[in-house]
């Protein structure tokens, strides 16, 4: 329900969704504007503020749907290598596919909005971290990781090359290189072998 009581107009909503992403495309996360979102949806700037109180939790709600973020496949093939790999690219989905300068900008505009920087954390950060730590835990119980790896701390360090160059723009994520690089120190043995699978991390 709106604010007037009236039931909210789903097309309405996807209207405006659709108009931000492509706001977004055209002219950044800076010159958005909600005149313009609402424009380009057809409807009008109060029936925009009446499903979001500004344009950052618009925008957010934006991206979320754009990324798909709402249900995530967790990947599952038996070999830890694949499914890394795979599961960085939950993160190059997320952050990598943004316009330039949304990422930064949006959890700028966090500090001071405690309720947008909860929807953020849930909604857009929390969701790709989820994917990755389910596949570190089952490699783990399948003994193909360290029995004493620190599950977070291992999704932070293979978001995190992700998240910089999302940020920074200066260089493609490279999944494949990095989960080599890293399972180097998380992997049982140097070589893995899963099923058919054989990678050389040495």
């Amino acid at each position: 329900m709106d604010r007037t009581g009236r039931p909210r107009d789903p097309h309405i909503d996807n209207a405006v969704l659709e108009a931000t992403s492509d706001v977004l495309s055209l002219v950044g996360y800076a010159r958005l504007t909600m005149e313009e979102v609402a424009r380009r949806a057809g409807t009008t700037k109060p029936a925009v503020y009446r499903r979001w109180p500004n344009r950052q939790f618009l925008v957010l709600d934006a991206l979320v749907r754009r990324l798909g973020l709402s249900v995530t496949r967790v990947p599952d093939s038996g070999c830890v290598v694949c499914d890394l790999v795979d599961a960085v690219g939950v993160f190059q989905t997320a952050y990598g596919q943004m316009p330039p300068g949304v990422l930064a900008a949006l959890l700028a505009d966090c500090t001071g909005q405690p309720g947008l920087r909860s929807r953020f954390m849930t909604k857009l950060f929390h969701p790709p971290r989820d994917t990755v730590g389910r596949v570190i835990d089952r490699a783990k119980a399948r003994g193909d990781l360290r029995a004493d790896l620190d599950v977070e701390l291992a999704v932070d360090l293979l978001g995190s090359l992700v998240y910089c160059r999302a940020l920074f723009g200066h260089g493609p994520a490279q999944g494949e290189t990095l989960v080599a690089t890293l399972l180097r120190g998380m992997a049982a043995n140097t070589r893995e072998s899963t099923g058919d699978h054989q990678h050389a991390l040495d």
